[in-house]
């Protein structure tokens, strides 16, 4: 049992990941917040303040129309009230509630931002409910409603909403004035809101001639200079506060420290980008979708310095360049990236109806701005983010020096640094290797302990599936299931994870897996091996082969050491049934409505079962997205090691 977030044991977890620089740090942030608690700094005065990043002529005319119906179509939900966060449906947003969380009727604490204990659910509710909204994203959207249509309704809403915040969450006297990557990315929203407002005759009333903005922009941008994320904790989070206080003190520069918080802003987005990068292009994290974050978030701080007219240094062009030609590497024939590590929903910016594909949508971008390579796999489908930030960056394709930049010739398959390898087959058949590192920096905050796995799709379906994250805070026993090697298609030793877990948010101590292996320029044959070290004592050792003419895949597991007690875990996505009988479950599905199957032919030397939604303990959950949970079948062999012959399965795909 890992210590609770705030107690004295997870505190002492904590400060064995941090170096000496990092403590010093952090208990300079302590002084800092005691000092400001009673010291009260007043927002400087602000005359002739001007709005001058507006969208050049012609960006919303190039916004393709059904992004424009689709955009319009989710405003009006949002002006009805009605609005979807985590899986919980709420109808309170035309008077929302901001420290509010409707999935438990807890309502945050008010007092010094400090204090509040905003990891306890039983005393705050769920922090990532209260949050989300306040990121002010659904206001981004009401604002292009506003831009793309002209009416006015959209317009005061927003402003209705921003002044009704402003009032209620004073600098450092709400739960919203906790975490740097709530400001950030809130700032961000507030520059987005301002630019397509521009048209609105209530604008400069809204934000330049009104002194509660000018205060909360400032207060926000103090903050933002006085705590960042720091060491062990500079993932994500560190480039959301960056990629905010550069859109901010670019957009909204009015003030005396404006030009320091620029400067400081864009020195730090260029640094982290690339610290949160593999030369490779992958996130660092190997958690996907904070891949996506930290893109969205590059792009749109690049932006507002193009906008501004701020030299952008040529490594974070080049870093978000080789973000967008790896995710092109990796997503699969149905444009989905792997489910790999945490996943929180999180988006850098929204101006987007439901609908609108991410992953497609960023491909897009990537191409209005990079220009795409002939390898990459068609972008099908429209947004309204494209046009509006490829109106504003400078169109990238060569370094610093003037030179073309280069970049794959052919579709990446092994990225080494990541660790992560994708091999392919006939009929969408999409396989992902995972021999990489445990996670980024000592906490590996959003890692799962998830060594040697697999997660196999056939045209965009997960057949074996990687089953994702569905929570952080409130409910531990189902975060540990779901970021448990258990939870993953990989073998588990001893009833035991590969890597050890000192909190939500925390491991301890990280397996350290190698890949063997690699060879994918064989179109018949594509082969993959690797090896981790995490059972101490023992060494875990996977071999994967994927058959092009039989389209079968062959994963072959080896356990070198003491004879041990094992599980081998296989979940399979929620739209496949499984017929289990004795090691050889039939697989069916459907895709656009024609029936596929597969046949999964199981170590005879385990006992096997299927489970599905089970909740004591759990086992057999798919989750679709945050707070998102529901039942799927997994199939769990146990028994103990055969250092002699391993454990052999074989996937089979039919006609």
């Amino acid at each position: 049992m890992t210590a609770n977030p705030g107690s004295p044991g997870w505190y002492l977890r904590r400060l064995s990941r941090m170096g000496p620089r990092e403590v010093g740090g952090r208990v300079g942030d302590t002084v800092r917040r005691r000092r400001w608690r009673s010291a009260r700094a007043d927002a400087p005065g602000v005359t002739g303040a001007r709005f001058t990043a507006v969208l050049p002529a012609g960006a919303l005319a190039a916004v393709p129309p059904d992004a424009a119906k689709r955009l319009v179509a989710e405003a009006d939900r949002l002006m009805a009230g009605q609005v979807e966060y985590f899986g919980v449906v709420r109808d309170d947003l035309a008077d929302p509630d901001w420290c509010l969380d409707p999935k438990t009727g807890r309502r945050a604490p008010g007092g010094y931002a400090f204090d509040v204990p905003y990891r306890d659910e039983d005393a705050v509710g769920d922090i990532k409910q209260i949050w989300e909204l306040s990121r002010h994203q659904y206001l981004t959207v009401l604002a292009a409603a506003y831009a793309v249509t002209g009416d006015e309704r959209y317009a005061e809403r927003v402003a209705e909403h921003l002044r009704s915040w402003w009032a209620s969450n004073a600098p450092l006297r709400s739960v919203h004035w906790v975490s740097g990557i709530e400001l950030g990315i809130r700032l961000l929203s507030w520059v987005w809101i301002r630019r397509l407002l521009d048209g609105w005759p209530g604008a400069p009333a809204l934000f330049e001639d009104n002194p509660a903005a000018l205060k909360q922009i400032w207060h926000h941008q103090r903050w933002l200079a006085a705590f960042p994320s720091r060491g062990s904790s500079a993932n994500n989070h560190v480039v959301a506060e960056a990629a905010g206080q550069l859109a901010a003190a670019c957009a909204f520069g009015w003030f005396p420290d404006s030009a320091k918080w620029r400067e400081e802003a864009l020195r730090s987005l260029d640094r982290h980008v690339r610290a949160n990068t593999f030369l490779s292009g992958l996130n660092r994290e190997l958690a996907t979708e904070y891949h996506g974050l930290v893109l969205e978030l590059g792009l749109a701080a690049v932006a507002e310095a193009d906008a501004a007219g701020v030299p952008v240094p040529a490594t974070a062009r080049l870093v978000l360049l080789r973000m967008t030609d790896a995710l092109a590497a990796v997503v699969d024939d149905a444009l989905r990236p792997p489910r790999q590590g945490d996943a929180d929903d999180g988006h850098g910016l929204v101006v987007d109806g439901a609908g609108t594909d991410r992953w497609a949508s960023l491909l897009t971008t990537g191409d209005a701005v990079f220009g795409s390579l002939p390898w990459w796999p068609e972008a099908t489908g429209t947004d309204v983010r494209t046009p509006l930030l490829a109106a504003l960056i400078r169109p990238y394709g060569k370094d610093g020096a003037g030179r073309a930049v280069r970049r794959p010739a052919g579709r990446p398959a092994h990225f080494a640094d990541a660790g992560l390898t994708v091999l392919r087959g006939p009929d969408g058949i999409w396989c992902r290797c995972d021999g990489g590192p445990h996670g980024f920096l000592s906490i590996a905050a959003h890692a799962h302990a998830d060594a040697l796995s697999v997660e196999v799709r056939h045209d965009g379906v997960d057949v074996l599936a990687d089953p994702g994250t569905y929570c952080y805070h409130g409910q531990p026993g189902w975060r540990r299931y779901f970021r448990s090697t258990l939870g993953h298609n990989t073998l588990e030793l001893d009833g035991t994870d590969q890597s050890v877990s000192g909190g939500p948010f925390l491991w301890t101590r990280h397996a350290r897996s190698r890949v063997l292996g690699v060879d994918t320029s064989d179109e018949g044959v594509s082969r993959w091996s690797a090896e981790h070290d995490g059972y101490g004592g023992s060494v875990h050792r996977r071999r994967v082969e994927l058959t092009a003419a039989s389209r079968e895949l062959r994963v072959v597991d080896e356990v070198r050491g003491p004879r041990r007690a094992v599980r081998l875990a296989f979940h399979l996505g929620p739209a496949v049934a499984a017929d289990l009988v004795g090691s050889r479950a039939v697989l069916t599905w459907a895709r656009d409505g024609v029936e596929r199957s597969a046949v999964l032919d199981l170590p005879g030397e385990l006992s096997w079962r299927a489970h599905r939604g089970e909740t004591d303990p759990p086992l057999g959950w798919y989750s679709p997205g945050f707070g998102r949970k529901e039942p799927a079948t997994t199939l769990v062999g146990t028994g103990f090691t055969d250092g002699a012959r391993g454990f052999t399965t074989v996937l089979a795909f039919r006609d």
